[in-house]
């Protein structure tokens, strides 16, 4: 069994509050879990409207599918409008 923990680090430039932030967040988080099949939640900086904290967690038998998913999932981040990577790690458990 493989298991991989994304983490990620966001920048929100657009967002002016904490309604705006979650504006954005929501749906992305929904898309995240639904097109990936992954539990995501952002863990951290919720107080913080211009920055988000994100991690993610896969489990499969087949380390390669983990690994196309974890550089779909970081390209999906790169080219989602209205954010910014500014960290992005993978930690193999």
């Amino acid at each position: 069994m493989h298991i991989l923990l994304i983490q990620a680090e966001l920048h929100l430039p657009m967002s002016h509050s904490l309604k705006e932030k979650r504006g954005v967040l929501k749906p992305l988080l929904n898309e995240l879990r639904r097109d990936f099949n992954l539990s995501v939640s952002e863990v951290a900086a919720s107080n913080h409207w211009q920055s988000a904290e994100l991690a993610a967690v896969g489990v499969s038998g087949v380390r390669g599918s983990l690994e196309r998913l974890d550089r779909d999932f970081l390209h999906r981040l790169e080219t989602q409008g209205g954010l910014q990577v500014v960290h992005y790690a993978t930690q193999w458990l």
